[in-house]
């Protein structure tokens, strides 16, 4: 059962993943999230206070400022991919967290509260919603990863991260904080961190990045990314309760694609994140919405959304055998630009 083999097999299960993206050429334009200019630009445009900078990361605002920070501040390695910063492969992150709060995923689910509604606080992100508590262990932990790593350099003043109102256990909130409960998730996006900045030869004027390999930053940086899927999901099984059953449902199916995806080193930059995440559903998933037949998607969304269900359904029936073959067969370099080329060539059928 060779590699090519696996291959057609795993990716007949995701044919519209493909389909959606050549619908996409074009330059859209909200290539950015939602709010982005208004986003802190840098760490001094938090609140200082008491000789800390302190980051509310339960407004879509703030936390998206944690996003353009590391995004600013590593820019300088990833100038040989592109202007304007395009090329950066954490652009996955706040495009994922942006398309959560277009479509309302940040708010309460419950709807005791008006956190996250046009008709209450907007901005505000729910502790209630699985979304944006799953997104916090790819925002914060991240972001203090980089910190810990010296991304930002020397810094004059200590992070504060301000708690939620409800479930405070499930969090942390410094970066000495985080690693004494989280020393895995922390050593993995520190050390994604730290390979950036070992690229830099700083004798040369400019300085030089030769030494930079984007398949290396590609493994490093999805190696922590799925870990940080994989420690909250459990920790949030509760928080699906709130969720309908098919948005529940949606919700587990997108974390176990994430691992098929992570395993191709798939380049999240700006452009390729965007045309990606163009088959994920506009709105959140009703009781009375049934795939594939769900009238205001796409024929592309319903196939893609169907598609995910089957793939995380085979690989549970398995016994997560599926996605262990799979990442073997993208354990060498050849694999994965096979693995690439395939969706490729599927996205051009």
């Amino acid at each position: 059962f060779g590699t090519h083999a696996l291959l057609i097999v795993t990716l007949t299960l995701i044919p519209a993943t493909a389909a959606a993206q050549s619908e996409n050429d074009a330059t859209r334009e909200d290539d950015y999230p939602p709010l982005w200019d208004r986003a802190p630009e840098s760490l001094l445009d938090f609140l200082v206070k008491d000789n800390k900078i302190v980051i509310n990361p339960w407004n879509y605002q703030e936390r998206l400022g944690v996003y353009k920070n590391m995004l600013n501040s590593s820019a300088k390695y990833f100038t040989a991919f592109g202007s304007q910063n395009f090329g950066n492969i954490l652009w996955g992150l706040p495009l994922q967290h942006g398309w959560q709060f277009r479509t309302g995923r940040l708010a309460d689910p419950s709807s005791v509260t008006s956190c996250g509604y046009e008709d209450g606080d907007l901005l505000c992100i729910s502790v209630r919603s699985w979304w944006s508590c799953m997104n916090y262990y790819l925002a914060v932990i991240p972001f203090l990863g980089a910190v810990e790593a010296g991304l930002f350099g020397q810094l004059q003043y200590e992070i504060e991260i301000l708690p939620p109102e409800e479930q405070r256990d499930d969090f942390c909130y410094s970066v000495a904080d985080c690693r004494s409960r989280n020393p895995k998730l922390m050593d993995e996006w520190k050390a994604y961190f730290e390979y950036l900045l070992s690229t830099e030869h700083k004798a040369g004027s400019p300085a030089t990045f030769s030494s930079f390999k984007m398949d290396d930053a590609l493994h490093l940086m999805w190696r922590a990314h799925v870990s940080s899927i994989a420690y909250a999901l459990p920790k949030f099984q509760d928080s699906l309760k709130y969720l309908s059953d098919p948005e529940a449902n949606f919700g587990e199916d997108w974390a176990n694609a994430v691992d098929f995806i992570a395993a191709t080193h798939f380049s999240t930059d700006l452009q390729t994140t965007n045309e990606f995440q163009s088959f994920l559903p506009q709105r959140m998933l009703t009781e009375g919405d049934v795939l594939p037949s769900i009238s205001d998607f796409s024929p592309q969304q319903n196939r893609v959304l169907l598609s995910m269900r089957a793939l995380h359904k085979v690989n549970q029936l398995t016994g997560g055998l599926l996605l262990k073959l799979w990442q073997k067969a993208m354990s060498t370099e050849a694999g994965r630009k096979l693995g690439r080329k395939l969706i490729a060539d599927l996205a051009s059928s």
